[in-house]
């Protein structure tokens, strides 16, 4: 379901909107379901140097990993999003889904972070 507009999300739409949840909930902060998110929220006033860079790519994949088993992430890339302090995820997957393996891409925007 559409987070905003409540009507049904198939295919990779429901996966870009099941990813940027993921990666954008804090861990512990969902009521029922303690463990669901990732670490991403915590590293956002991470450095952003080799290191911090690292420390983002590990946590979006272990939660990506746990948390949607219809992707497998093949590369994280970093860059600088338009608006001041915004960095965007380019993220290639390829979709387990389905009758055949696919690869896919997508943006997620994390704000917080300067490139």
């Amino acid at each position: 379901m559409n987070a905003g507009s409540g009507r049904t999300l198939r295919d990779l739409p429901h996966i870009a909107q099941s990813v940027a949840t993921i990666i954008g909930t804090s861990i512990g902060s969902r009521v029922m379901r303690r463990d669901f998110g990732s670490l991403v929220p915590d590293l956002i006033d991470a450095p952003s140097n080799a290191v911090g860079m690292q420390l983002l790519r590990a946590a979006i994949v272990s939660a990506l990993q746990r948390w949607e088993p219809r992707i497998t992430v093949t590369r994280i890339a970093f860059r600088r999003g338009a608006a001041d302090g915004q960095m965007l995820v380019d993220l290639d997957f390829d979709r387990i889904d389905g009758a055949r393996r696919e690869a896919a891409q997508l943006q997620v925007p994390l704000r917080g972070l300067a490139a």
